[in-house]
């Protein structure tokens, strides 16, 4: 594997924002990473049956073929400790079939498998991490046939060069391994990763984990909505993994899902899916929302607008069309307007805007405008003229 970079490690230690680097260049994630992790809805509980589960209800529901590509187990799926040849072990109980077994039964339904693992001595609930041990743990797992590696970050303090080095050494590491795992740093935007996680993995969080609520989505969208310039094929601001279906009102879960492909993000359900709701399936199910998460232009979607509450996202499309998000955070309905000039389109008489929810179509001389819910939205995609 070769990485291309315009990386300078003293520019990182500044803490400031820098010109973005190139992406790593392993030829994944060339659009955001869509599937499903355990963590928000299952914490410890995860297991073996429960992924198997998981895996089938993806495909029946449709997900998969909507994109939904990566089933991932998250923290809690090994061992107390290693063995004697300082391996890690599955908590057999758990995973009576081994994390091979189980990724085996997840490719066997066209699907990809995904694993956790910590930059540190211990992982975020006192498992054996890889600090130490990557080039080990890279090659275990791409001999059970993991396709994507979370790499957090308990139990691993220090400096920005730290950070970068041990995010450095299990890049190294999958590459060795000549399997093609997507690598996703998740250090919660501590040392900012923006500015140095490009030309290392594939992804990066930028915030602290998210919350089931309306308030912790929000708090997260701001922050990660700053840093558009970042993003692009390859390399994508990770906002974390979706909380639909988790406690918000369906207006806010489909506000969150909105948001998050607008914003370029990784798709990664974080619910019960067995037991998902219809209208949870729908949220996360559809396809012309997707669409734009997954637009190959690979643009993350800029704030235009931010008054009162009241914001507006354009992302440009690699056909030509805008994503518009009019996102009302406010408890009470409002209006939102801007304009096509707003969002970078011009030279036509009108416009044709198309509802991602509701699929209506209608058509605008110039202005932009609807009667948003209280934290909700409406989402245009804006066609027509340059």
């Amino acid at each position: 594997m070769r990485w291309r970079t315009t990386f300078v490690a003293a520019a990182a230690l500044t803490g400031v924002l820098v010109a973005p680097a190139q992406a790593l260049d392993n030829g994944l994630a060339l659009t955001p990473p869509m599937g499903w992790n355990d963590w928000n809805a299952y914490k410890c509980t995860v297991s073996e049956a429960l992924i198997k589960q998981t895996t089938d209800k993806i495909v029946a529901s449709g997900l998969a073929a909507a994109g939904y590509q990566y089933v991932n187990v998250d923290d809690c799926w090994m061992a107390n400790s290693r063995d004697a040849a300082g391996n890690l072990q599955p908590d057999y109980t758990k995973f009576p079939d081994g994390i091979a077994g189980t990724a085996a039964y997840v490719h066997s339904k066209g699907l990809k498998f995904g694993i956790y693992e910590d930059a540190g001595t211990h992982t975020c609930k006192g498992r054996p991490g890889s600090l130490g041990h990557e080039k080990q743990d890279a090659k275990l797992f791409a001999s059970w046939g993991v396709d994507y590696l979370k790499y957090d970050n308990c139990y691993a303090g220090g400096t920005t060069q730290q950070y970068i080095d041990r995010y450095t050494a299990m890049r190294d590491a999958l590459a060795a391994t000549g399997r093609k795992i997507v690598y996703s740093i998740c250090e919660w935007g501590v040392h900012d990763p923006w500015n140095w996680a490009p030309p290392i993995g594939n992804l990066w969080r930028t915030t602290p984990d998210i919350q089931p609520n309306f308030a912790s989505m929000l708090s997260i969208f701001h922050t990660n909505a700053g840093l558009a310039a970042f993003a692009g094929p390859g390399r994508w601001n990770d906002p974390d993994m979706l909380q639909v279906g988790n406690g918000m009102t369906a207006t806010e879960d489909r506000a969150e899902f909105s948001l998050w492909a607008e914003m370029a993000a990784p798709l990664l359900a974080g619910n019960n899916l067995a037991g998902a709701s219809a209208t949870t399936l729908a949220t996360l199910g559809n396809k012309a929302v997707i669409a734009v998460d997954q637009d190959p232009l690979g643009r993350q979607g800029r704030l235009v607008a931010s008054a009162g509450g009241r914001d507006v996202l354009a992302k440009p499309l690699v056909n030509g069309d805008v994503a518009v998000v009019l996102f009302n955070e406010n408890a009470a309905a409002a209006t939102i307007t801007t304009t096509v000039s707003a969002i970078g389109k011009s030279g036509a008489a009108t416009y044709s805007l198309a509802d991602l929810w509701t699929g209506a179509v209608r058509t605008t001389t110039g202005a932009i405008s609807a009667s948003v819910p209280g934290h909700g939205v409406v989402m245009y995609r804006v066609s027509g003229g340059r």
